[in-house]
């Protein structure tokens, strides 16, 4: 945990967490009054006097200071002569630089119009397909690939941060031999010596230590070495694995498959702890898209159920959501194998009723619905699922098997274990580790030994890993990598470069060729003679047109697997006995942001808001509301958490709907090797994991320190509420059969104001070309983040860092508000993106004293940045709080790798200058030069914001409202369109389309 972040280390700076919540007293005053329908968070469910504090607050406490002890009045009393003399400036004076024009312009590049190529990000061993855009060579935007089954356009968070991971300047820049500066060819000459005495051998000293491989070229590589070197070992290790799924998988077919699933075929969705409607679960970007076509109240809606050991995503938009410890799913799932009876096992009468009629729904929707097993439930669990969809007819429909992505399926834990054990046996002379960071995440103490003569790690940074091995070479992101990845569905993508190494970085493909003594091979050279020999295209096509036709779209047709006819075996077995209902379950998982740590270092995920607690900068120790009652622990407070003898300090974060006597802790923080960025944020939990216990345990023991700590949480910032406690329609949702009775429900606040109402100009934007609008779906929404990491790159927002967050200084431009409904400890949840609305009667322009913010004559709300003298009249006045202020100069101007990622067609903000949303004004600008070039219109579609083009949901629509046809006015023209905060009559551009769900009707008395 950062230091700084204690309570005694400074001034409160937020009035809505200026106090700890009582979380009894809270009981209290939800039990005495209605509070909100809608709430974001505990302290405003209790309509607590900080909170309402809070709103009468444009900026939080303190946020307009200098620095932590002294604010800018006092400096300014302080110094207020030598400043005047000095000439103090809210004007940032820029470094002085030479613009140098091309002495031979390369050919194809016209400055100023970017180019796009295919190619493939890579998490875990799956690829997520994308286009990259390219300025003048440097690559400064990705996209998702449209053309590509597994995408269809869309991205996650990952592959869109994954660009600010190749300028970063912590990167690894040069070969090192214990810590000292050695050359390519020196590296070389070393390994000739081990490698000509392993091959004498056959290799038996050599072990290869990789993460998940799904590149079919490494695989060939790695498997035809030790063809060769038949007593080399290759080993694979990845924290975030799939084991269970693997091992679940053996029990019920006997051998290794992969489970896809078909969502857009399924009337019933059964999430058993599986966040699949998140980035990080393979395939989650289609599961996404298939998912969010169907929740259309006016076509055959879906029907989501999901229960889940830990608050999630996907569980927020569930239709019926069960919180349950894992052991308890476990236990349900053991007794339904072997069909036991649920009687007399602790479950409460509303939990028996929701499995009765999960049970009759499934069955009622047999061959038409799908069961979804989260990875870390255990293998048994996983062919109890697998028994289930077999049951109800769901294979071969909604569920399909096929061959395994990754190429070496075998088990993480045990084969790190046999690595370990030979290190110990001093079997090892050579050790090889590719990617990864194995000495921060592996439960595997041996991998520090000094018993390997010669450890080589390739690593993009000198990390934990890199410090304890004797070479190290700087691994090539993989924007600057020939290679290939399968996606989910097998599909093979080609990695193909979009930059030269910065800092001559290697691929894993090239390590191997050393090993293997075939050094100089390209990475091109590799693959494209891997596919060669494939003869995919052998009497169709010349191979150079396949080939060149694969780079251009991004992969290579006809590679998915194959479905399998897979037969699940009847799963049984003795029943599982419920646990104490006073045992605390320990729960271990990846994190929605840094995932296992290896995004550590990058900035954009840090400071991206998590989806449901908005927290940045840290890891908590997640409870929930009962349990922390329980144990006299409030918001901030300090707990150790002892599991098996070792103990760790984090703070406590109480999230609204976790299962009770349950503790879940996540992963990839508390870095000691990181980056400027990453080390030292957050407590590492790894030490707590074990190969017997990755995911899930029990004997945890939690004791309050008495110390405090400040969280960095963005939930409570932006709040549109009125500080007088009046209700206001922020959220609008109904059941399905509501709004089968009523489909206008949502416009009832926008027809309470008569559009003529009102002191503003009325212009009339039917005469011009375009008009620009958008609406964003609620029903598709599924809270994935992505818009705001696409905006941020798209938009070069600043990355202000944890104390700046901590003061309500966050930058983004669109933020996705988390709203709560109903009870505390299983709520209902609904995500709402909010940009800029882009108001005809904007109320930021009339108290611009400078005409900074000002609207064009097709409708957006302009900023003018030169002019901005600071005031943050605009903000004061802007109602839905979407406007972002640059106290600092939060801007790296130094830094040249940011220089070269930086969209070059928006402009950097400086001190002093307000910002916003502009729906994408660039991209507008870009789409009508080229039509005015081809005399023509901007047709509808063709032009997309950075936040509708990224969502894998189509949830984001954006066109000419002058266009009777465009997509966006065919939104706007359904009854469940409204406006947010319609009755203020702002007449925003962007509007919404209500949240509708779909209960159970034999639920729904529960659900109201």
């Amino acid at each position: 945990m950062n230091e700084h972040n204690k309570r005694e280390a400074g001034p409160d700076v937020c009035p809505g967490k200026k106090n700890q919540l009582d979380l009894h007293a809270v009981k209290e005053q939800i039990e005495q009054t209605s509070g909100p329908e809608y709430w974001r968070s505990l302290e405003e469910l209790a309509g607590s006097e900080e909170f309402q504090e809070m709103l009468h607050r444009e900026f939080p406490k303190g946020a307009s200071e200098w620095i932590e002890s002294f604010s800018r009045r006092g400096f300014l009393k302080t110094m207020g002569a030598s400043l005047a003399l000095a000439g103090l400036s809210g004007c940032t004076r820029l470094p002085r630089q030479e613009i140098v024009p091309y002495v031979k312009q390369p050919e194809n590049v016209v400055p100023g119009k970017p180019m796009f190529y295919a190619t493939a990000f890579t998490l875990g061993g799956y690829a997520s397909p994308v286009l990259v855009e390219s300025h003048e060579f440097r690559p400064t935007k990705i996209e998702g690939n449209p053309d590509h089954p597994a995408s269809l356009g869309g991205t996650d968070i990952y592959a869109q941060a994954s660009l600010l991971d190749l300028y970063d300047p912590d990167r690894a820049q040069n070969i090192t031999y214990l810590g000292d500066i050695r050359s390519w060819d020196a590296f070389m000459a070393a390994m000739k010596g081990p490698i000509a005495v392993q091959k004498g051998i056959a290799g038996a000293g050599v072990r290869i230590l990789t993460q998940t491989v799904s590149s079919p070229t490494l695989a060939s590589q790695i498997k035809s070495y030790l063809d060769a070197n038949p007593q080399a070992k290759w080993h694979v290790w990845e924290p975030i694995n799939r084991d269970n799924v693997y091992e679940g998988a053996k029990m019920a077919f006997g051998e290794v498959v992969e489970t896809r699933y078909d969502l857009s075929k399924a009337d019933v969705i059964v999430s058993l702890d599986a966040d699949f409607l998140y980035a990080g679960f393979p395939g989650s970007t289609r599961y996404i898209r298939d998912f969010a076509a169907r929740r259309n109240p006016d076509g055959n809606m879906n029907r989501l159920y999901v229960i889940e050991s830990t608050p999630s995503s996907t569980g927020m938009k569930a239709d019926h959501r069960l919180p349950w410890r894992t052991s308890d799913l476990e236990m349900f799932l053991s007794r339904h194998a072997g069909g036991h009876s649920l009687a007399n096992t602790g479950l409460t009468q509303e939990q028996l009723k929701f499995v009765e009629a999960l049970r009759k729904d499934l069955e009622e929707h047999s061959g038409a619905c799908v069961m979804i097993p989260g990875d870390h439930l255990s293998p048994t669990a996983h062919a109890v699922v697998h028994s289930m969809n077999a049951s109800l007819g769901n294979v071969g429909k909604t569920v399909f098997y096929a061959d395994p992505v990754d190429a070496n399926p075998v088990n993480r834990n045990e084969s790190l274990k046999a690595l370990t054990d030979d290190i110990r046996s001093g079997k090892v002379d050579l050790l090889v580790i590719v990617g990864g960071n194995p000495v921060y995440d592996a439960p595997a103490s041996a991998l520090k030994s000094n018993a390997v003569a010669q450890k080589i790690y390739l690593g993009t940074h000198g990390n934990e890993t890199a410090e304890l091995c004797h070479w190290h070479v700087p691994e090539a992101h993989y924007l600057e990598s020939w290679s290939d990845a399968r996606a989910y569905d097998g599909t093979v993508s080609i990695v193909q470069p979009l930059i030269d190494p910065l800092y001559g970085g290697r691929t894993a493909h090239e390590i191997v060729t050393i090993l293997a003594g075939q050094p100089g091979i390209s990475g091109h050279d590799l693959v494209q003679q891997y596919w060669q020999k494939q003869q995919i295209c052998a009497g169709i096509c010349p191979f150079d047109d396949f080939w060149r036709k694969s780079l251009h779209d991004g992969w290579i047709e006809g590679t998915a697997f194959k479905t399998k006819n897979a037969t699940a075996k009847t799963a049984s077995g003795p029943a599982t006995a419920l646990q104490a209902a006073n045992s605390i379950e320990l729960n271990f998982r990846r994190d929605p942001s840094i995932y296992d740590g290896r995004f550590a270092n990058n900035g954009w995920l840090q400071e991206l808001p998590k989806p449901l607690t908005k927290l940045t900068w840290d890891n908590p120790v997640m409870i929930g509301p009962a349990m922390a009652e329980r144990l006299k622990l409030n918001f901030k407070d300090v707990v150790e958490v002892e599991f098996q003898g070792k103990k760790v300090k984090g703070p406590v974060w109480i999230q609204a709907g976790h299962p009770d006597n349950s503790v879940t802790l996540f992963l990839g923080y508390g870095r000691k090797r990181a980056g400027q960025v990453g080390t030292g944020v957050g407590f590492d939990v790894y030490p707590f994991r074990t190969a017997q216990n990755p995911w899930i345990a029990s004997g945890v023991k939690l004791t309050a320190t008495g110390e405090t700590y400040n969280l960095a949480c963005t939930q409570g910032y932006q709040a549109m509420e009125t500080p007088d406690g009046s209700e206001r329609p922020i959220v609008q949702e109904r059941s399905l059969a509501e709004y089968k009775k009523e489909p206008d429900f949502a416009q009832e606040e926008d027809k309470k104001t008569p559009r003529e109402l009102t002191l503003y100009p009325n212009y009339d934007y039917s005469k011009e070309t375009y008009s620009w609008g958008m609406a964003i779906d609620l029903n598709a929404c599924v809270g994935c983040n992505n818009c705001i990491v696409a905006c941020q790159s798209e938009n070069n927002i600043a990355v202000v860092g944890q104390e700046q967050t901590l003061k309500g200084r966050h930058m983004h431009w669109i933020r996705v508000d988390a709203y709560y409904k109903g009870d505390r400890n299983n709520p209902e949840g609904f995500f709402q993106p909010v940009p800029c609305m882009q108001c005809e009667n904007a109320p930021c322009e009339l108290v611009c004293p400078v005409g900074a913010t000002t609207h064009s004559t097709e409708g957006l709300n302009d900023m003018v940045y030169n002019r901005c003298i600071g005031t943050r009249y605009c903000s004061n006045n802007c109602p839905y709080k979407v406007r972002r202020f640059n106290f600092l100069l939060f801007q790296d101007w130094e830094t040249p790798q940011y220089k070269m990622m930086r969209n070059p067609d928006v402009t950097i903000r400086s001190r002093g200058v307000m910002e916003k949303c502009t729906y994408c004004v660039q991209r507008i600008n870009e789409a009508r030069i080229d039509a005015e070039r081809h005399d023509t219109t901007v047709q509808d579609g063709s032009l997309k914001t950075a936040c509708q083009q990224s969502c894998p949901a189509n949830a984001i629509v954006f066109g000419n409202l002058n266009d009777p046809n465009s997509v966006v006015n065919k939104w706007k023209a359904q009854p469940r369109n409204y406006s947010l905060l319609g009755e203020l009559n702002t007449r925003p551009r962007t509007t919404y389309l209500a949240e509708v769900r779909n209960p159970n009707p034999e639920l729904e008395s529960e659900r109201s």
